[in-house]
């Protein structure tokens, strides 16, 4: 059977996982009576609740005699990684564009990795049924792009689809009947080649192949998937597994062999190259190590992935309340949890700062986010740290240089000021100014990563929550200066005990609140933002003094305003350097690094935060 690889890239919300749920339809993968989710490869609760992609997957189809295996990546900028490592085992990419949005800054980021590995992309221009669709339009930004990231003669030689991966269509011309996807099944079936390790199919060639992804299976252990590059496999196969510099990580069995069959895996007795593939019955071999034939002594080349530009520290939780909600709170739990999940995201770097303590960079607030809240999911405490960006040196002038970030933002047209206010104060430079219709602007600036940290939520507030912001890590440029941080203090509190309705109706007046009456509360947790711009001590334990006097007039009803509690990423950019983010599986709190006033005092004249 023919074999075709394909990756579908794009931006966020452009469609991709939607339109392989219709591929999967209308190639027969998934019958017509079968329950199937939408967005069927968006199989992880957290995906599901977001309505993006986190984690690349693996599905297959077959349309004629043809085989397709289909690799769905990420959109967001913070999950790049993923779409890095798995460009390397696809034949061909298909990128979709938003026929509205038109070319947007992860569009630019995928396609320059696919450019750069040679692969020619098919242009679908998606959501054409979009009142607001200008594919004309999209067409042109999709050509300039590929002119902008010097695409050689091969690959400006594309072919354009035009869909909507909801309705389940694509044409070639935008008069033809809109039927099925058979437009583009067909397309992808004559413009990609056959992999290239077919040539090397057969038992005449050793068996290798390159690990680009890694999950653990409750009753088959480490699942490593990749294209097999060479040779074949047989169940029980005794193989090894080679690290990047050659040297022998581990033998073992191969003891599963699956492929990727519709929504399914199926275990299979021998695979060929040029297929992928899950192998199981390895302990110790991770992402871009080579697993191969006992004889083999080379491995296999792997790209490198950009580095991480954002760190945070992850420590032991420490609070008055600590061990209450969750079970897993000793720092050799989560030590082990987070080389766990940096052996199969390669995106993120682990290294341990102190007792207790360790700093985790990647690539994004989201990223590093996501990580925390699937370890809060799974029963752990932790206090997490401030953002802080990742600085490089200059070579050659010793200068210190940040990571800047292109900003690309869909706002109104009356808040446009307000936005390019900000962003400058932001030490951000204005690079692009144009109208996308509808009483619309797209703005575009250059700014450094710190000065975004903390923003999405003011730039929410500023657009009465209309904007969007996109960002995605342009390059590392000289330090811009100072950047000028949270305007406003915090309420602390000055005792442990439960939030009083009562004393929070007299704090309200000093600002906004985060904390409802019956909440457990200690000494140094924030309950609320100073409306000033210092940090006040306060009471909210205070209860009402009861006398036996009688009076006329009844007491007045206590109405708080309502909070609106914070989410884990909006926390987490909330806080200052001496601020932490306390998390459990039931809560958020927010707290100050030093919960006794007097030594946070005495922290503060010595001109450091350390507890």
């Amino acid at each position: 059977m023919d074999i075709r690889n394909i990756a579908i890239i794009a931006h966020v919300d452009h469609g991709k996982t939607t339109l392989v749920d219709q591929l999967l339809k209308q190639s027969g993968s998934v019958r017509e009576n079968q329950h199937m989710e939408e967005r069927a490869l968006d199989s992880n609760d957290l995906e599901r609740e977001r309505g993006i992609t986190i984690l690349a997957k693996c599905t297959s189809v077959e349309w004629g005699t043809t085989r397709i295996n289909i690799v769905d990546t990420p959109g967001h900028a913070d999950f790049g990684g993923e779409v890095e490592r798995i460009l390397s085992m696809v034949d061909g990419v298909v990128l979709l564009v938003d026929a509205a949005e038109a070319v947007m800054p992860q569009t630019k980021f995928v396609l320059s990795k696919a450019l750069k590995l040679g692969l020619k992309p098919i242009v679908v221009i998606n959501k054409i049924d979009r009142h607001d669709a200008q594919p004309e339009e999209t067409l042109e930004s999709i050509f300039d792009l590929f002119l902008a990231l010097e695409a050689n003669d091969y690959q400006l030689d594309f072919h354009v689809l035009y869909a909507s991966g909801r309705q389940g269509w694509a044409v070639a011309d935008l008069a033809d009947e809109r039927k099925d996807l058979s437009p583009l099944f067909a397309r992808i079936v004559s413009d990609f080649p056959t992999p290239k390790p077919q040539e090397k199919a057969g038992d005449a060639f050793p068996f290798t192949m390159l690990v680009t992804t890694l999950e653990a299976d409750p009753y088959l252990g480490r699942i490593l998937t990749g294209r097999i590059e060479s040779g074949s496999i047989t169940v029980n196969r005794q193989i090894k597994a080679l690290g990047r510099d050659g040297t022998i990580v581990e033998k073992a069995r191969a003891t599963k062999l699956l492929a990727f069959r519709g929504l399914a895996r199926v275990p299979v007795e021998r695979v060929e190259a040029g297929d992928l593939v899950a192998i199981a019955g390895l302990q110790i071999a991770t992402v871009a190590d080579t697993l191969c034939d006992i004889t083999v002594e080379e491995p296999i080349h792997s790209h490198p992935i950009d580095p991480p530009t954002l760190a945070m520290t992850l420590s032991v939780n420490d609070s008055p309340l600590a061990g209450r909600e969750g079970d897993k709170v000793q720092s050799r739990v989560i030590r082990d949890r987070l080389v766990r999940e940096a052996e199969g995201n390669v995106a993120i770097r682990i290294s341990e700062t102190g007792e207790g303590a360790y700093e985790v960079a990647g690539r994004g607030e989201l990223q590093l986010g996501v990580l925390v809240e699937q370890m809060r999911r799974e029963g752990f405490e932790l206090s997490i740290s401030r953002p802080r960006v990742l600085y490089q040196t200059d070579p050659e002038t010793g200068e210190r240089l940040e990571p800047i970030e292109e900003v690309s933002i869909d706002v109104d047209d009356p808040y446009t000021g307000v936005v390019i206010e900000k962003i400058s104060n932001r030490k951000g430079e204005m690079t692009d100014m144009r109208p996308t219709g509808a009483g619309k602007t797209r703005l575009t600036f250059l700014a450094p990563s710190r000065g975004l940290i903390g923003y999405h939520g003011e730039f929410l507030t500023d657009t009465r929550g209309t904007g969007v912001m996109n960002r995605l890590f342009h390059s590392y440029a000289p330090h811009k200066g100072p950047v000028a941080g949270r305007n406003n203090g915090v309420l602390i509190s000055n005792g442990q005990g439960e939030a009083i309705a009562y004393s929070l109706w007299y704090l309200e007046e000093r600002g906004k609140l985060f904390v409802v009456p019956g909440m457990k509360l200690y000494e140094g947790m924030i309950v609320g933002q100073h409306a000033k711009d210092n940090d006040l001590i306060v009471n909210p334990l205070r209860a009402k003094q009861l006398t036996n006097i009688r009076t006329t007039s009844k007491d007045e009803a206590v109405r708080l305003t309502p909070i609106v509690p914070m989410t884990l990423e909006q926390a987490i950019a909330y806080i200052q350097d001496d601020e932490l983010v306390e998390v459990t599986p039931q809560s958020i709190r927010l707290r100050k690094r030093v919960l006794d006033p007097n030594n946070r005092k005495r922290a503060e004249r010595s001109g450091t935060s350390d507890a």
